[in-house]
């Protein structure tokens, strides 16, 4: 637990709360809105872009704890939204959290105290050549196409088109994630370096086009199907990225491995159950 870096600890939490607050105000600003004329309606509602700023704002710190601490520390705890995102959601709403909620967000916070103090995440390569980015990539954006493509194809069921697009929208931010560790590190060489590198111009593509994708997944379907794809692909896509390209790794035993992937799948499960109560509550959106 020495190792364990406490301000991106505390960055990362804090970003997850500013993430959690945006997507409460985007939520109720996005209800009742028709879904044809979906981002026409939204930019022009005061409600949803105080959402976009807390998003802005939750991005920073993530971006400040990515600048401190592996994607592997940090990503586990943006999961979190959904701890912060459960009470706010029902505070406004009205509404009390069941037994079965808490349950499952208890579960959800110690998988979280169990990944980092077990797994014990190494920082890895600040950055990597675009040699070492190129296949996994590749490998990231043909799953992107194909869902997309996927969605598109005729007789696709709503639910399921928004589970190919929030599962795109997932991955991408996974991308912008995994991108943003080496633009942050770019800064201490200067703005000229950042502006010229490659990295910042495909962080800003994933991120937008992430974006997009959520916005149609949303209005595809009702968000139990996009939301638990958009919120596991996120932290799933980044750490794949941040063992294959970033060489980061998780410094256990045998014994200790086995408790890390069991920590793992806890927080995929109370994931998706949090978020399909959430979204048959109509709760808010996680956006990252």
């Amino acid at each position: 637990m020495s190792d364990l870096p406490v301000l991106a600890v505390v960055l990362a939490l804090t970003g997850a709360l500013l993430f959690a607050v945006g997507s409460v105000a985007q939520q109720s600003a996005a209800e009742g809105v028709d879904e044809n004329a979906l981002i026409g309606e939204l930019i022009r509602s005061p409600r949803w872009w105080a959402g976009v700023v807390g998003d802005v704002g939750g991005y920073g710190f993530q971006a400040a704890a990515l600048a401190v601490g592996s994607v592997l520390v940090v990503q586990p705890l943006i999961v979190s939204t959904l701890l912060f995102a459960l009470p706010l959601s029902a505070r406004f709403a009205g509404t009390r959290m069941t037994g079965r909620t808490w349950a499952a967000a208890l579960a959800l916070a110690a998988a979280l105290v169990v990944f980092l103090i077990v797994g014990n995440p190494t920082e890895g390569a600040e950055s990597a050549p675009l040699r070492h980015w190129a296949v996994p990539l590749l490998v990231v954006l043909a799953a992107c196409v194909g869902a997309v493509a996927a969605s598109a194809a005729p007789r696709v069921p709503a639910g399921a088109r928004a589970l190919l697009l929030g599962s795109a929208c997932g991955a991408l931010y996974g991308v912008a994630v995994a991108l943003t560790k080496p633009v942050v590190e770019e800064f201490d060489e200067g703005v000229t370096a950042v502006l010229t590198g490659w990295e910042p111009w495909a962080l800003v593509a994933a991120g937008l086009t992430g974006f997009y994708l959520q916005q149609r997944a949303f209005a595809a379907g009702s968000l139990s199907a996009s939301l638990p794809a958009i919120t596991i692909g996120e932290p799933l896509v980044a750490s794949f990225l941040g063992f294959t390209v970033l060489d980061e790794r998780l410094r256990v035993e045998a014994g200790g491995l086995v408790v890390v992937l069991a920590a793992v799948a806890v927080m995929v499960v109370t994931t998706i159950a949090l978020s399909r109560g959430r979204a048959g509550a109509g709760a808010p959106a996680v956006t990252s």
